[in-house]
């Protein structure tokens, strides 16, 4: 009951951090333009959200052999985590003031899925869908290599390594474990894929910022709550964290290259990194990928 109930308050969440977020960023006449050319843009982005899918299904169809096979492995990394940044984390800890604990508690629990749920949206809302691809290829690349590390090395957080730290969240909101652990294991530590995927969107929101003006700083505000809670809720180590930043910079890199690959386009379009001024000529002004 507390999984289900969990879920639904992440849910309606998200939803309302999505609506708000639409509010503020969007005009009416990119919704028009949007159901206008929902089927084409659709079409235009069906293989790149074809191959999440099928990625994140399997991925969750086999996450027990990968725990099983982790344990078999036993390449337990979190003495070596711990001999190179020592009590960072428990410092980090005693530093903040415990007034604090609700903030990040819902930056890590409903900060991360808000931002991983709306950068999508907003991009499959501009006339033209390279943003959209580079970050579903991102997302994707993120999860895999996540994947791999998270069976090939087991590694478990400072609160669960170290009597000095505590696992604040887990211990004054006992419910947000249910839903942790259905999707991952506290073995899941390294690389942070909270502040892999934070970074992605806020690297992409920067980019976006000519036709996301408000979007950035919304971004960069959670993502910092967000990187931050990992570490100050005792969940991830401080080099999980730089990990996870090297991983999502690495990945939006590759999906880049892998974009051009796939869409033949060696310029990687004129839309991509910089969004033209506005042409009064074009109610958007960002040229699109699709045809009308």
């Amino acid at each position: 009951m507390a999984l289900i109930s969990m879920a639904v308050l992440t849910a309606l969440t998200v939803l309302t951090g999505l609506s708000i977020t639409c509010l503020l960023c969007l005009e009416p006449r990119q919704l028009r333009r949007t159901a206008s050319e929902f089927g084409p843009r659709l079409r235009t982005v069906a293989p790149y959200l074809g191959a999440a899918a099928l990625f994140f299904v399997t991925k969750r169809a086999t996450h027990e052999y990968s725990v099983e096979l982790s344990h078999a492995l036993d390449w337990d990394i979190t003495a070596e985590l711990y001999a190179i940044e020592g009590e960072f984390v428990a410092d980090l800890q005693h530093a903040v003031p415990e007034a604090t604990l609700e903030f990040f508690s819902v930056m890590y629990m409903f900060g991360f899925p808000f931002l991983v749920v709306t950068a999508p949206i907003l991009y499959f809302l501009l006339p033209s869908q390279r943003h959209l691809k580079e970050l579903l290829i991102a997302y994707l690349l993120n999860y895999f290599l996540g994947a791999i590390c998270y069976t090939l090395f087991i590694a478990y957080g400072p609160r669960n390594h170290l009597s000095t730290v505590d696992g604040l969240m887990y211990d004054f909101y006992p419910s947000t474990q249910d839903l942790t652990g259905a999707v991952s294991a506290n073995t899941d530590v390294f690389p942070s894929l909270h502040t892999s995927l934070a970074v992605v969107v806020l690297v992409f929101a920067w980019r976006s910022r000519r036709a996301y003006p408000r979007w950035f700083p919304i971004a960069a505000f959670v993502v910092s709550g967000v990187v931050f809670s990992t570490m100050y809720l005792g969940i991830h180590w401080l080099l999980d964290v730089v990990a996870g930043v090297a991983l999502g910079v690495g990945s939006i890199y590759a999906a880049e290259r892998l974009v051009d690959r796939a869409e033949g386009d060696a310029e990687r379009g004129r839309d991509r990194e910089q969004d033209p001024v506005p042409d009064p000529d074009d109610e958007d002004g960002i040229t699109s990928d699709v045809s009308d």
